[in-house]
């Protein structure tokens, strides 16, 4: 949490940016309530004729603190997550990372009464583009272009990288922001929340509600999207 944390300042100051940023949960096992959390609530709980999106791209431990915290707020909220295999059943080839890392906030969201688009790891490993593309179009993009792609083969050539495909990246979280401003960027089918099993597999719930699960996404707009609003904000830096 505390690296991510720094990682978001990071980008908010290469982009001389100012905008609202908290500290999240600790771990699975916090159980103060963070600022993270808090902010959740107080979004949701804001007079408003429009439901709060909240765009969740990695273990959804915050929404699930505000989800016990505030009960209330499930009718408030729609929750985009980057996370499970998708639609029961199906095994865990390998292990999800977003419901991994908290697989009981995972199960407790999923059993919540919260709206749920879910994007599995099948569509959002999908969302892959060419370190050259990236070194060709988002580098140029002023100083926060020149710092993803920095980062990203800093660590690509790491030891720490062993799961990546050779000259590729797959900017999975993406779908999240995309499907935000575009829900018909995919198609999707309607089913029961998977319950997540403890290898990430998912299983079949037959008291766990009807949520959306894309089945596929437009990589092409996601990522083309992306390129343009980094190409844009480089011109009026």
């Amino acid at each position: 949490m505390e690296k991510s944390f720094s990682e978001v300042e990071t980008i908010l100051n290469l982009m001389n940016l100012d905008v609202p940023h908290f500290k999240g949960q600790k771990d699975a096992a916090d159980k103060e309530l963070s600022e993270g959390a808090k902010f959740i609530i107080e979004e949701a709980n804001r007079e408003s004729d429009n439901p709060l999106f909240l765009l969740c791209q990695g273990a959804i431990t915050n929404v699930s603190a505000a989800l016990k915290a505030a009960p209330t707020i499930a009718d408030k909220i729609k929750i985009i997550w980057i996370g499970t295999h998708g639609k029961a059943p199906h095994p865990a080839q390998t292990r999800e990372y977003n419901a991994g890392n908290d697989v009981d906030a995972a199960n407790f969201v999923l059993q919540s009464k919260a709206e749920i688009w879910l994007v599995p790891s099948t569509v959002y490993s999908t969302i892959t583009i060419g370190i050259a593309e990236i070194q060709r179009r988002i580098s140029p993009c002023g100083k926060i272009g020149g710092h993803l792609f920095t980062n990203l083969v800093n660590y690509n050539n790491s030891e720490c990288a062993g799961w990546t495909k050779g000259e590729s990246w797959t900017l999975g979280d993406s779908p999240a922001i995309a499907l935000a401003l575009n829900p018909d960027a995919g198609h999707f089918i309607t089913a029961r929340a998977p319950h997540i099993a403890g290898d990430t597999s998912s299983e079949v719930c037959e008291t766990n509600p009807i949520v959306r699960i894309y089945t596929d996404v437009d990589s092409r707009y996601i990522l083309e999207d992306l390129i343009a609003k980094l190409e844009i904000f480089a011109e009026q830096d």
